[in-house]
């Protein structure tokens, strides 16, 4: 997982756990934080354009990814937020600006909330709001079928199985949520992330963070997040969103800019799906950059 390029490979200690975090240049940080089922390459792109754009931009494994612990417990999104802050921390830096993309994604939404401490702003990518998503989930049929991977992941030891045993099920993922007709995925594409998810570990894992979006419906840990999701945001959010994104269907997961008081900013990116960062890596950077630049 410790590919080669204009980045450096560092493993730090935060939270109680040991993650691997790719970063390249020097100035304000940006963490980056990742999808299902990627790890921290999905950002190489963005990795070198923020750097050469005067930032210390750092890729992070989630818990449970890549060159990052697998530790049996801690796949929810209070968890993931503390691990985030203690990154930024362990980094160096005071405060950050929160860069999610999907999974990573619903947790850079939740970290203005349970972290303001380190949140200078948050960028959503291919994510729409929390509340916004379970509400498409729950009255828009289309999306709730888009949805049905979460279903299947409840499944003890489905995603252990099939996530492993051939690229398939990764294939189908990288497929069925990109744009049609799109460059992305390669085979070198679907080679890299099902290599990475078929390390130790890392199927359970990954399943894990969606068996606890399953279980909290009715838990009071996940009432009591949806309670603080619902705060006003006052930082900075920019949100981007593929127009043939098949995970989050662009035309059932409108909304988001009603939990954000402060400056938001939404593009929506034609022919592209749900894997802008590397679908549209220009528009994705260059959309960071221009955003980035007007933050106080």
């Amino acid at each position: 997982m410790l590919i080669d390029g204009p980045w450096e490979h560092d493993l730090i200690s935060a939270n109680g756990a040991r993650f691997h975090v790719a970063v390249a240049g020097d100035g304000p940080l940006v963490l980056l934080l990742h999808a299902f089922p990627q790890f921290w390459y999905a950002w190489r792109h963005q990795l070198v354009a923020l750097a050469a754009a005067g930032y210390q931009a750092a890729a992070v494994d989630l818990r449970g990814f890549g060159g990052s612990d697998k530790p049996p417990k801690g796949y929810d999104i209070y968890t993931s937020a503390a691990d985030a802050a203690a990154v930024i921390r362990s980094l160096g830096a005071e405060r950050a600006v929160i860069v999610g993309h999907g999974l990573g994604g619903a947790i850079s939404w939740a970290m203005p909330t349970l972290r303001p401490d380190v949140t200078r702003a948050v960028a959503a990518i291919a994510m729409p709001h929390p509340i916004v998503t379970e509400k498409a989930c729950l009255r828009n049929s289309a999306q709730r079928s888009a949805a049905a991977y979460i279903a299947r992941l409840q499944v003890p030891f489905w995603s252990e199985r099939t996530l492993v045993e051939s690229d398939r099920e990764v294939r189908s993922y990288l497929t069925d949520w990109s744009a049609p007709g799109g460059a992305f995925p390669t085979e070198d594409d679907v080679r890299r992330y099902s290599d990475a998810i078929a390390l130790p570990f890392v199927a359970h894992s990954a399943a894990e963070y969606y068996r606890w979006f399953g279980r909290n419906q009715l838990r009071w840990d996940g009432i009591a997040l949806r309670r603080k999701l619902r705060q006003p945001i006052t930082v900075p959010v920019l949100r981007l969103h593929g127009a043939d994104d098949g995970c989050f269907l662009t035309e059932a997961t409108t909304g988001s800019e009603r939990y954000a008081v402060g400056s938001y900013t939404e593009q929506i990116v034609p022919r592209a799906g749900h894997f802008l960062p590397e679908e549209a890596p220009e528009v994705v950077s260059t959309a960071l950059i221009d955003w980035l630049a007007t933050l106080p």
